[in-house]
């Protein structure tokens, strides 16, 4: 596996962020059988993240051989940090990327001496939830709860039990 650097964001990585942020918005199409989740261009939703005025800090991995292959950023919340988003381009997920960028993040928020960094997986994605236990975010902090208002809008998925609850993912 070819190393990986993190380093911050900058200008001359917009097509990479954008293109990651696409790959992001696609995966949800396909965890909730959604096509039209992020609109027609949903890359598009990258320029809108760039501008918050909460945003604090954007990181990305890079290697050698394939450019920027990660995004992370930090978005302020008063005393405490929220991830959004984490992304790693499909082909590398699973070789500790995400992870890299975790950390990176996780790093940043204390030297600025935050009182916790939360970050809001869709409740799908598996393989970003075992990563992010593996990262040790491990309380749980919210849950959010949808409704859904259009007949056969996501296909829902085996009910997960929560405080005795039923809910689907």
């Amino acid at each position: 596996m070819a190393a990986t650097a993190i380093r911050p964001y900058r200008p001359a990585d917009h097509r990479a962020g954008r293109r990651l942020w696409a790959e992001l918005a696609e995966q949800h199409r396909e965890l909730y059988e959604d096509p039209t989740f992020g609109g027609a261009d949903p890359g598009a939703a990258f320029e809108e993240y760039l501008t918050r005025l909460d945003l604090s800090g954007v990181w990305v991995a890079e290697r050698k051989d394939a450019g920027v292959v990660g995004l992370v950023g930090l978005i302020m919340d008063g005393p405490d940090g929220r991830i959004e988003p984490v992304v790693v381009t499909a082909p590398l997920r699973g070789q500790g990327i995400g992870r890299a960028l975790l950390d990176q993040v996780a790093e940043e928020a204390r030297r600025r001496g935050l009182a916790r960094l939360t970050v809001k997986p869709q409740s799908r994605n598996v393989e970003a939830l075992r990563c992010l236990r593996g990262a040790g975010y491990d309380v749980l902090s919210a849950i959010e709860l949808t409704v859904e208002l259009r007949p056969g809008s996501g296909a829902r998925r085996d009910p997960i039990e929560l405080h005795g609850q039923q809910f689907h993912t």
